[in-house]
């Protein structure tokens, strides 16, 4: 079932997420939802905040980054195949370089903004078994899982940028709150009256 999109301005996303247990309420049916919604929206990574829900979830699919030519051949057979669930993550570790990369956010249509992020992170969670994982990424698997691992924090990439650079967004971001923006998938907007 393809859910509605949280946009900017939701508390929720501003949220620290909870963990979860491995009984929480039809789980698997969560996760199949959050992949579908995200598909749904020619997204590489939704949290589950973006979809109202404050917990420590999230999914990724970068199989739309293998089609880079830029790319090592290895680089994009790997994120071909790099579609995972991540439950009660923790970023141990964050090394390298800083890099820049042009971002956007789901629940911040239409903005895209050069974001600085460090290269290699060593991530601990549990899978959608519930078995315990600890992984080490880099590049652009490692700036998805930290753009998503931001939201489970209630950070958004927005929050990076320079004071200049908000203060020039900010009406794009109150129009995007108030559901004054475009978009071809479904969202859900703060300031929308109920029922609508």
């Amino acid at each position: 079932m393809i859910l509605p999109i949280t946009a900017y301005g939701d508390p929720v996303l501003r949220r620290v997420g909870k963990d979860i247990s491995k009984d929480y309420p039809n789980l698997d049916n969560l996760i199949e939802n959050m992949f579908e919604t995200m598909y749904n929206a020619y997204g590489v990574g939704l949290a589950a905040p973006q979809i109202g829900l404050p917990i420590r979830l999230f999914v990724i699919d970068t199989s739309p980054f293998a089609e880079d030519e830029d790319l090592s051949e290895q680089q994009r057979e790997f994120l071909a195949g790099l579609k995972k669930v991540f439950i009660n993550p923790k970023i141990v570790q964050q090394t390298g370089e800083p890099w820049v990369f042009n971002e956007g956010c789901l629940s911040i249509p239409d903005v895209r903004e050069d974001v600085s992020r460090c290269e290699r992170i060593k991530i601990e969670y549990l899978d959608s078994e519930f078995n315990k994982v600890i992984e080490e990424y880099d590049g652009l698997a490692a700036r998805v899982i930290q753009h998503e691992y931001d939201h489970i924090e209630g950070i958004l990439f927005t929050d990076k940028l320079s004071s200049l650079k908000k203060r020039l967004l900010k009406g794009k971001l109150g129009s995007i709150s108030k559901g004054k923006i475009n978009v071809d998938y479904r969202m859900k907007f703060p300031d929308a009256k109920k029922g609508r």
